[in-house]
């Protein structure tokens, strides 16, 4: 029996390809929860069937036990001491289950995750999700290295499989649980501090991390060297002579003086003279060098100052570039090339482009030069465009990444750029001036790269000891001006000067910053830090500088390679670093005060922020509403912060309470056209009356790193209470046909009245336009579904007798079915049929009851979609 090999890559597009290279597309192909492609072949010498799946980036992620994830039960400086978990990133997927059936009766193990050491943390997760960590005997695992999607590179990657390596994914470990424990604990404390005291302060958590933080640092540094700035005048000499027919302005050497007098005395001895004598003539015949390859960091340096786009932004584009197989792995520090790299291949790839095809062309007709020498990382080679492409193929953005890192590509191919650089210098009244002119000989590179194109300038001819009389001479007075906003190009150059973050983070941690409305992008990508970020910043300084300089990050990332190398031992490295950040974390609590002498300085306290709303449950006095992120409820009385869900509006109830605590609702409307309302109990939502109600429903509230995400945040569509009108046991119709929740009603949607998921974002339109909709107390016989009564427009209605009111089954009932319409969800549904009785006994102020069922008496299952019927 023919051996069978499961071979994972990172993601379905790659999954594709290396499947298609090894099976010269001869593969059968089924959906799972990735999709898997098979075909036979042979591997080690003898013949075997593959198997090709992926997973989708990591996963696993990082986090807390239960535990510790609620913020007011959990001390953060329990943080550091804190067990942590790995959990699937994506639990819906179901990846794990995936590969481990996929596992089952494989023998041999190839990974294809990208070669960097977080696709390399990805190989360990794979490998125990497989089980092939905990089987012996003829069971191997491989890796397989590559930097392209070509199928030149799978095959020669399929030929030359090695070991995982387990230093580089255990440095990747380190750095999660470092990043986690002290992002997470200063995020905690200080979110909770000064939300709890100010209302404006405009940002939904008040986040720290290693990284992030020094990286807004470098912008607050620049703005306060602008806002610090004092202009100082200086003065200038401008000396203009005529030479054939041209007027030519002449620098000088000593460029500006500060002094007014001492300018005029210059002046005074060049306009006593009022001739300059020519003292020397030089010509130099220059080069302007091509480029070296292409990494990372001058990708999104590019991307940022010449293609307006954000780093973020641009390694989505180069991600999809490279699974696409258009380019190389577009995650790499080289600028050097292998001696094997194939230069001739890529350069023919490139021969049918309408833009560069003749000077692809020129280049195999005359010879490429070799690149400049540049940095071999040792990770991928630069950044390499690796097929055609068209802009009608790609996309306007994508395309234009692409055309700059082809057009780049072969500028490190090209010849030098060789100008003659001409330099004159003149003496008057013993003060020296120069002009300079330059002609390009050769284009070079330029002429692919033309907006490194070198201006010409020409200028007239001169002779030593020329005497030319001078036209005028006029006292210039400028200002000096401060430096402008850091733009995302200098941001990164500092970030990689000073080991701020890798070239696979440094864009994650500049989106943060702007994000958290630390800083702001402006016009021409600056950088631009808010009264936040810099009052922040500044409260660092104010503690512990340490703490947003960017010396401990390069620390800590110097251990980490050292784990990767195999020269120092992971949990060593880990303790040792929370240690110095425990130490660093309890002297940031005890002096806070600094910090917070600042943020009074610039902030409004809870109390006068905010506008009345909704009475307190427990002193019965009205509470503020503060719509600065994130939005809250202040009780001045009670001093509590209730924290609401976010990106939506609030308003008051119906004046109702919650039954359990005597709290006012509000009513919660998401924004957008199709944005769910519903309502909710300050109190519930922020501590769930129910034991466990947070492992079952954690949604739209702050997790344990700040995201909106898992918590423990109820809102009434959770809630279990048997009586309560508002709750999901009272307005809840019948399953979800997309996951495993619940269809309520919206109780304020009239006239187009709707149900949506309280798990997913599926919505399913009612009868349009009835005066009133709402549930009833009984349950369908057939299904378990909760029967709905309808109001229908008496000009509008569907019952053929003209009776109005009417009840039913959703599911079940025949013209209620055929009057809802599905969306949202994985598909879009409207039946249309059955527009009658709907063998309900509809009457006019009477009650009927539709018990139709189709498909001669099909028995119904809840969980089924709608599109099963």
């Amino acid at each position: 029996m023919a051996p069978k090999v499961l071979m994972v890559a990172e993601k379905p597009s790659i999954a594709l390809s290396v499947a298609s290279a090894l099976s010269g597309g001869r593969m059968s192909s089924r959906r799972g929860s990735t999709e898997v492609h098979e075909f036979d072949g042979t591997f080690c010498s003898s013949r075997a069937h593959f198997k090709v799946t992926s997973v989708i980036g990591h996963v696993f992620s990082v986090d807390f036990p239960p535990a510790f994830q609620n913020w007011e039960a959990t001390d953060p400086h329990d943080l550091f001491q804190a067990p942590i978990m790995k959990t699937e990133s994506n639990p819906k997927a179901h990846i794990c289950r995936h590969l481990s059936h996929e596992a089952s009766g494989c023998s041999h193990l190839v990974l294809w995750l990208d070669c960097d050491r977080e696709g390399e943390n990805i190989c360990y997760e794979v490998i125990e999700c497989t089980g092939f960590d905990k089987k012996e005997g003829e069971r191997r695992i491989y890796r397989a290295r590559f930097s392209s999607v070509t199928e030149k590179d799978i095959l020669k990657a399929m030929n030359n499989l090695v070991d995982p390596n387990r230093d580089e994914a255990l440095a990747v470990d380190a750095r999660q649980e470092i990043d986690l424990k002290v992002g997470v604990a200063f995020t905690r404390f200080q979110t909770r501090y000064f939300q709890g005291k100010y209302g404006n302060l405009d940002s939904r958590v008040i986040s720290y991390g290693p990284c992030q933080t020094p990286t807004l640092g470098f912008c607050v540094q620049r703005y306060l060297q602008i806002t610090t700035f004092r202009p100082e005048k200086f003065w200038a000499l401008h000396t203009y002579i005529m030479k054939s027919g041209y007027e030519l302005r002449l620098e000088w050497t000593r460029e500006k003086v500060f002094d007014f007098d001492v300018a005029v005395m210059f002046q005074k001895l060049v306009l006593s003279d009022g001739v300059l004598v020519v003292t020397s003539v030089s010509e130099k015949e220059e080069v302007k060098g091509r480029p070296s390859g292409l990494n990372t960091i001058n990708l999104l340096k590019v991307a940022s100052s010449a293609l307006g786009f954000g780093p973020h932004v641009a390694m989505q584009l180069a991600e999809r570039l490279y699974t696409q197989g258009y380019i190389s792995y577009p995650r790499t520090e080289s600028t050097a090339y292998p001696a094997s790299f194939d230069f001739r291949g890529t350069l023919e790839a490139q021969l049918t482009n309408s833009i560069w095809g003749h000077e692809v062309q020129s280049l195999l007709t005359n010879g490429f030069r070799k690149p400049r020498t540049g940095v071999d990382a040792g990770d991928h080679p630069p950044i390499t465009p690796m097929r055609a492409a068209t802009e009608e193929m790609l996309g306007s953005d994508a395309w234009r990444l692409y055309q700059y890192i082809t057009q780049h590509f072969l500028g490190t191919i090209s010849p030098d750029c060789k100008y003659m650089r001409t330099k004159v210098e003149f003496s008057s009244g013993k003060e020296s001036f120069y002009c300079t002119g330059l002609l390009v000989l050769a284009k070079g590179f330029t002429s692919i790269m033309p907006w490194l194109a070198l201006n010409e300038k020409n200028l007239p001819k001169f002779t030593e000891g020329e005497k030319i009389k001078i036209s005028k001479i006029d006292l210039y007075e400028g200002s000096t001006t401060p430096p402008d906003y850091l733009s995302e190009s200098e941001l990164i150059s500092l970030m990689e000067k000073n080991g701020i973050g890798t070239d696979a983070s440094i864009s994650v941690h500049i989106n943060n910053i702007c994000e958290r409305n630390f800083v702001q992008v402006q016009a021409g990508r600056r950088l631009v830090p808010t009264t936040l970020g810099t009052t922040l910043y500044r409260g660092y300084q104010s503690i512990d500088p340490d703490l947003s300089l960017p010396d401990i990050r390069r620390f800590i990332e110097l251990q980490i390679t050292l784990i990767a190398k195999g020269q120092a031992h992971h949990s060593h490295v880990v303790q040792h670093v929370l240690q110095q950040f425990k130490q660093k974390f309890s002297y940031f609590v005890k002096k806070i005060e600094n910090m917070d002498a600042l943020f009074e300085a610039q902030f409004s306290p809870l109390a006068d922020s905010g506008r009345l709303l909704s009475k307190c449950g427990k002193c019965v006095r009205y509470m503020k509403y503060i719509s600065a992120k994130p939005s809250r409820l202040y009780c001045s009385t009670c001093e509590e912060v209730y924290y609401l869900p976010q990106n939506g509006t609030v308003k008051l109830y119906k004046e109702l309470v919650c039954p359990l605590d005597n709290f006012e609702l509000l009513l919660f409307s998401m924004a957008g056209p199709d944005g769910k309302s519903f309502p909710l109990c300050p109190y519930c939502y922020n501590s769930p009356p129910f034991e466990g109600i947070d492992k079952l429903f954690g949604v739209l509230k702050l997790g344990s790193s700040g995201k909106l995400g898992k918590g423990a945040g109820m809102p009434c569509f959770l809630c279990p209470h048997p009586t309560c009108r508002h709750s999901m046991i009272s307005q809840g119709v019948c399953a979800c046909p997309e996951c495993s929740g619940t269809l309520v009603l919206d109780p304020v949607s009239a006239p187009k009245w709707r149900l949506y998921c309280n798990m997913c974002n599926c919505l399913v339109f009612l009868p349009q336009g009835a005066h009133r909709i709402s549930t009833t107390k009984e349950k369908c016989s057939e299904c378990d579904s909760t029967i709905i009564e309808v109001d229908f427009n008496k000009k509008t209605t569907p019952l053929t007798d003209g009776a109005t009111l009417y009840s039913g089954c959703i599911l079940c009932d025949e013209l209620l079915h055929s009057l809802i319409e599905m969306k949202h969800g994985k598909s879009f549904f409207k039946r249309s049929g059955w527009r009658g009785s709907g063998r309900g006994r509809g009457r006019s102020g009477g009650r009927g009851r539709g018990r139709g069922r189709r498909g001669g008496g099909k028995q119904v299952d809840p969980r089924m979609s709608f599109r099963d019927f």
